[in-house]
């Protein structure tokens, strides 16, 4: 085994004996590390902090390609107290750890983490959980293999959109329209910025709430009909909410 030093985040762990764990750390370059813990539950542990669910830092340890790595020692980067501080936050970041740990079993792909990264980052800073997670939920759509198409009608290439089907996958033309309803422009906009948006570099995030909420809406509905994938912290956050 080789030392290495990773970025990542611990998006969940398992108790392992009596006082120790196994973590699961979504890294970039190396995707997910399965790693022991050895002695993490001891209060005077140095390993505590790192092993802890959503710790994110750069994790030093020896790593083993093909089985268990073994943590050795972790530098958190941020401790994301604000989150913490907030239940339905930290709610949020449950689910955000979660649905990525999913995509990246489906996808492999290593841009899964620098996502998930900004956008508990912007969440710490304060801007709308439901909404970064909305954009989140909305670019890894590709990593599922069911991407809308944001860009055009689904049935003809029109560009002068006025609707969305969840059941066609995309946005609808008048002329191609038959009797899904009609969705507020602004709606069809936001979304196709949703799947473009460069999350590390939003500043603030001025939206109506109604219409943050009929996309909310509509990307839950289609995470649910085709995503295949099932997420235990969603329900937890949608009885929290409600």
């Amino acid at each position: 085994m080789e030392i290495i030093s990773v970025d990542g985040i611990v998006v969940n762990g398992t108790p392992f004996k009596e006082n120790s764990k196994i973590i699961n750390i979504l890294t970039k370059d190396h995707g997910v590390i399965g790693c022991i813990s050895k002695g993490c539950k001891k209060l005077k542990s140095k390993l505590r902090l790192p092993s802890e669910n959503f710790a994110y830092g750069t994790f030093h340890l020896y790593y083993k390609e093909n089985g268990l790595s073994t943590l050795i020692d972790g530098d958190i980067k941020n401790y994301f107290i604000n989150i913490k501080n907030d239940i339905i936050k930290l709610s949020y970041l449950s689910y955000l750890c979660e649905l990525s740990y999913n995509v990246f079993k489906e996808s492999e792909s290593d841009e899964i983490f620098p996502l998930l990264e900004s956008a508990l980052l912007k969440i710490e800073d304060g801007l709308d959980p439901k909404i970064i997670t909305n954009i989140i939920e909305t670019q890894y759509l590709k990593y599922l293999g069911i991407s809308l198409n944001l860009d055009e009608c689904v049935k003809c290439g029109s560009t002068k959109v006025v609707t969305l089907s969840i059941d066609k996958g995309g946005y609808i033309c008048s002329n191609c329209r038959t009797n899904e309803p009609i969705i507020d422009e602004k709606v069809l906009k936001l979304m196709r910025l949703y799947n473009y948006v460069d999350i590390s570099k939003i500043t603030n995030l001025d939206i109506d709430k109604n219409v943050s909420g009929k996309i909310n809406e509509i990307i839950n509905t289609y995470y649910d009909e085709y995503s295949g994938v099932f997420i235990k912290s969603k329900k937890m956050l949608k009885d929290l909410i409600n």
